[in-house]
Formats: structure tokens, sequence, C-alpha cells
């Protein structure tokens, strides 16, 4: 049985316990959340070495590292580099988005090397597996498509990304309304470029029965895209992507149906004053399953810092109600991220996630702010290396820039706690 149904039937299995105590909640709410569907916890029963986490209502927010080869660089090497950062500097989850090399085998390495949540889009393989083979992804059949589904399933995938929303009659609005930036998902357009193509129906949404059948038998937890995403500030909220989202929330209660666990992905380019509104909408649309954000990046005008505008709209996202973050690197719009780049898009998105879990008042989130404040008040360095997010920056930071003294070099002998003695 899947999780979904185990706690349907009143069954805390050992991945519960395991979230429980790390969430410090109570098994059976825990239990009851994960029956109803409020709650996911992506386990592949194949990926053998993971430890469970949970992702949704009452939990802290989770995020993701996206990793994975291009058809420019493509050495599986790399992305052993990044998983272990991305597990170095506590991601919660890593999705694999190879479309370079010998896709196969880098995703069952990637899975071995990974204890944590493993996520795809099968789509990519599809794509570009079909180009070499038959020249164009448009002559796949939805059988192909499938087999795809379950060969990725069967080698330990986690979560899934299947664009099943976007229809013909998302596609027929987006046309009558038009878009400045088009559609910027890659599997959403991918998936279109399909549709317009057999002039039939997304195949992921009419065989969407056979892919809960896949997912139900090694319990892959399904992240439903958002292929109508909004790419700029301009296009946020509008017809295709709010046309996606109401046959998203029809998908979610299939594959609750189907004892299958489900979560909902969501933009994307948003202004900070349309995020609460999407946040809302998606809970009340999607009863409550799990949101997955991209971002929201809240402008469009800082390429090689976008991991900071998508820091800003992640933290809004994640005090409204949002639970799960896709981080973005500093490379996002520019090209392939490295390691660096993996890293500075985690630490931005973990302070977003954080930031967020305060501001909705998630057990213990504060705690460790109001520790870092006491050792700060009595200049005890090693106690706050303890306590940052990031020891390694703050141990690199002091040896280069710190001083002698008890204070930082900034304000030496005028540090505000030995001016006033800690009177206060």
């Amino acid at each position: 049985m899947t999780q979904i149904e185990n706690a349907r039937n009143g069954i805390i299995t050992g991945e519960m316990k395991i979230v429980a105590a790390a969430e410090s909640i109570d098994e059976h709410k825990l239990r009851q959340l994960v029956a109803e569907g409020k709650i996911v916890i992506p386990c592949n029963k194949n990926h053998k070495n993971l430890v469970p986490i949970g992702i949704g209502k009452f939990l802290k927010t989770k995020i993701n590292a996206n990793i994975g080869t291009s058809g420019d660089f493509a050495q599986i090497e790399d992305e052993f580099k990044k998983i272990d950062m991305v597990i170095r500097y506590k991601a919660d989850t890593v999705m694999d988005l190879s479309t370079g090399g010998d896709v196969d085998k880098i995703r069952r390495a990637l899975i071995e090397r990974s204890t944590i949540p493993f996520g795809n889009v099968p789509i990519y393989q599809m794509a570009k597996e079909a180009a070499r083979r038959e020249g164009a992804f448009v002559k796949m059949t939805a059988d192909e498509m499938l087999s795809y589904i379950k060969k990725q399933a069967e080698d330990g995938v986690d979560f899934m990304t299947i664009h099943a929303g976007l229809t013909l009659r998302s596609i027929e609005k987006l046309k009558k309304q038009g878009r400045k930036a088009g559609i910027v998902s890659r599997g959403g357009s991918i998936i279109t470029g399909w549709m317009l193509h057999n002039e039939k129906e997304n195949p992921f949404y009419e065989y969407f029965d056979k892919i809960l059948e896949i997912a139900r038998e090694y319990d892959v937890t399904m992240s439903l895209g958002d292929g109508l995403r909004p790419g700029c500030l301009a296009d946020g909220t509008d017809w295709g992507q709010l046309e996606e989202l109401l046959t998203l929330g029809e998908l979610v209660k299939r594959s609750r149906a189907a004892g299958v666990q489900a979560m909902v992905e969501g933009p994307g380019h948003l202004p900070i004053t349309q995020i609460e509104m999407n946040i809302r909408l998606q809970k009340s649309v999607c009863d409550d399953a799990p949101f997955y954000v991209l971002g929201p990046l809240v402008t469009d005008i800082a390429p090689g810092y976008d991991h900071i505008t998508s820091a800003v709209g992640g933290a809004i996202a994640a005090s409204v109600g949002a639970d799960y973050l896709c981080y973005v690197t500093p490379t996002e719009h520019l090209g392939l991220p490295d390691e660096n780049d993996v890293k500075e898009g985690i630490m931005a998105s973990r302070i977003a996630a954080h930031a967020g879990d305060i501001a909705k008042g998630v057990p213990g989130a504060i705690d460790m702010d109001n520790r870092m404040a006491e050792a700060r008040r009595n200049l005890d360095w090693k106690r706050q290396e303890e306590l940052c997010l990031d020891p390694e920056q703050f141990r690199k930071i002091r040896a280069e820039r710190g001083t002698a003294t008890d204070a930082c070099s900034m304000c030496g002998d005028l540090c505000v706690y030995k001016v006033l003695e800690n009177k206060f």
C-alpha cells in the first residue's frame, strides 16, 4: 500500500514515525493529514537509502534543489559533485532535470547516491530520446510515454512532475488572451507542441488514470506541473494559468481517490501583490494539497541575482501557506548552474523558507533566532557559528575579516555590547 492508503487504514508507517519525530508533530495527527492528502511523504519503495521527509500542512517549509546535465554539459561526475553539495547544504529534496548524456545511467547513479527524496520530469528524457530516434517528440505515442514513466518509477524516483493539467481548453484560453512571455515551462512547451501538431488532447491528461496506476504501484508522489506558469510579471494570474489550476484541482482529487499522493506546482513570476492571492487560491481549489512554488520571482530584471528575487517571493509565499520552495540559482535565465551556484540557490531558499516559517508560526522556528540573539549579545562566536545556517561561510568571513578582540572588525571597541556592557 502507499503512504496515503496506509494512513487511511489507520496505519502509522515507519516513514510517518520518522517524519513525526523530525517535525515534533503527533504521529496520529500526522497520519490523519497524510490520509487527507494535506501532507505527502515522497518515498518510492525502490529508493532504498532514503531518509523520508514530509511536505505540507503544519510542517516546516521544505526546499528543492535542481541538478542535471544538458547537451553542452553532460559529465556525470559534475552531477555527483552537485548532489553531494545539495545534501551537504541541507536541501530537503533534489530533482534531476538531465537532458544530456546517458540519462538512464545518470538517474540511477544519482538515486543510489541520494539519501533525500529524488524527483524528475519524465518528459525531458522522452523528448530528448524521441528527437534522436524519430526526429521529433510529436511522433511519440501515449504508450511510449507511459513506458518512460514506468521505467523511471521502477528506478526509484520518489516524485514526478507530470504536466497533466495543460489541456486543449487551457491552450484556447491562452490563445484568446495572448501573453507577453508565452509558455516558459519546458515541459509545458513540449507537450503543447505535441497537442498542436497531433490535434489531440494532452496524453498525460487523457491517460492520467494509467499514470496513477504506475504511481500507486511504486508509491510515486504526483507533482502536478504548471505548464502555463507565468514567465514574467505581466503574465501573472492570467486566464491560462487559472484554467490550468482548476484542472489541477480535479487531478488532485483523482490522485487521492486512486491512492496516490499528490502535490501541486505553482508560479513562477509574480508581482509581490499577487503572491498571497495565488497561494490562497491554490489551497482552495486543490483542497489544501501541498503547494510547491518556483520562487515566485518578484522582478524580471535581475539575471545573475535571481536567487535573490526568488528568495524575496519565496519568503512571502511561505509566510502565507506555500509548503515547498523550488530553489533558483544565480544562473537562472542564463545557463547551467555549477556547484557554487547550487550552494547559492540552496542558501537563499533556506533563508526564505525559515523566514516564512517564523511568519506562519511553525513550532520552534523562532527558537534558533532567539538563541542567536543571545549568542550575539554575549559575543559568543562559537555559539553563533553553531546556530547559523552556513557555519562554513561564518568561519571563512571570521578568518578573513575578524579581529583579535571579542567584537567584530566592523565596530571594534565601539561594539554596542562593549559600550553599554549589556546593561539593557
